[in-house]
């Protein structure tokens, strides 16, 4: 036992790692900027003053963006998910597997959950103790169920879900807006440095590293950036581009697609003025989403009991897309 809560706490410290490796290359890239290259090596007044204006702006926006990632805890189902006292006695004494999954029908009648676990019986999670409203799933690592959660980020040391899949995609962004503006504009004192045209010191080595890592991770972003905006477009999650909700009909990736407009809605908020400010605003409280299909949104498929054949009508597109995808994490990601 004493072992067990050593090991936690020691996975614990260790899942900071990425975090501080991420902090110390941005500080390192705050002083070779603005020391460095704009205190340091810039002549022209007007020129610093503009560069550092524009780089605190994306510095603050960066740092603002990737704090709310990082400690937003992710948000578990309400308490009327949760199985009474009575209820829980009644399911764990049971034994037979249909009359629990029948006890687990019963309870959830009066909750809006539309989607089942591949085997057709009701999501529930034995860890927690929850029936799972739609797109939750719980995080082994967080050690709770999540509300429609996304993935375990590794660089941010948490769960991206519903409370913060806005502040992770405006990360993402102001990442790319940070690296970029980085190397375009220490692009030129790199070439002058590397002609001599400007004299040698240690502001040549951080100029020239700030290109090369702005460079690289800009990159990298860019990639991730486009793959997440694909997902809002199509109201998926990243656990949904690898498993589609279940339907009645069967598995059906696009369950939750209700148009490209609302589904930039349902991450971003219908007041578009804070689309780009890392506050909370997404819509909803990440127990209940809109479906695509009228027809399923007016019959919960917590009436219906019956059994149905798996391969619904996205399940021709699963083999090739999933390749793709778990390729990508693994490089990216490393989840």
């Amino acid at each position: 036992m004493a072992l067990s809560g050593a090991l936690k706490r020691c996975q614990r410290i260790v899942s900071w790692v990425p975090v501080m490796i991420i902090t110390s290359v941005v500080l390192w890239s705050y002083y070779a900027y603005v020391f460095e290259l704009c205190l340091f090596t810039l002549r022209n007044t007007l020129e610093k003053v503009a560069y550092l204006l524009v780089f605190h702006v994306c510095f603050v926006m960066f740092s603002w963006t990737y704090w709310k990632s990082i400690f937003t805890p992710p948000s578990s189902p309400s308490k009327k998910f949760h199985l009474s006292y009575t209820d829980k006695e009644r399911y764990g004494k049971e034994e037979r597997p249909d009359v629990q999954k029948q006890i687990l029908v019963e309870i959830a009648r009066k909750l809006p959950v539309f989607t089942r676990a591949p085997s057709g019986a009701i999501r529930f999670c034995d860890h927690c103790q929850v029936i799972k409203p739609d797109r939750c799933h719980h995080c082994s690592a967080c050690e709770r169920c999540v509300l429609k959660m996304d993935h375990h980020c590794p660089w941010v040391n948490n769960c991206v879900g519903f409370s913060n899949y806005k502040f992770f995609l405006l990360f993402l962004t102001y990442s790319m807006l940070y690296c970029i503006f980085i190397a375009a504009t220490v692009f030129r004192y790199f070439l002058m440095f590397w002609v001599g045209k400007l004299p040698n010191g240690s502001a040549k080595f951080h100029v020239l590293f700030l290109l090369f890592v702005a460079l690289m991770f800009f990159v990298s972003l860019m990639f991730l950036f486009a793959y997440h905006c694909w997902l809002v477009a199509k109201n998926r999650s990243t656990l949904e581009a690898f498993t589609a909700p279940v339907f009645l009909s069967g598995p059906d990736r696009s369950g939750f697609d209700i148009g490209v407009r609302r589904n930039l809605e349902q991450v971003f908020g219908e007041e578009r003025r804070l689309w780009l400010i890392p506050v909370f605003s997404s819509l909803g409280d990440g127990h209940f989403f809109p479906l695509r299909s009228q027809n399923e949104s007016q019959n919960p498929l917590l009436a219906n009991e019956g059994q149905w054949e798996e391969g619904g009508s996205d399940a021709e597109n699963t083999g090739s897309e999933n390749v793709f995808v778990r390729l990508y994490y693994i490089l990216l990601l490393g989840v």
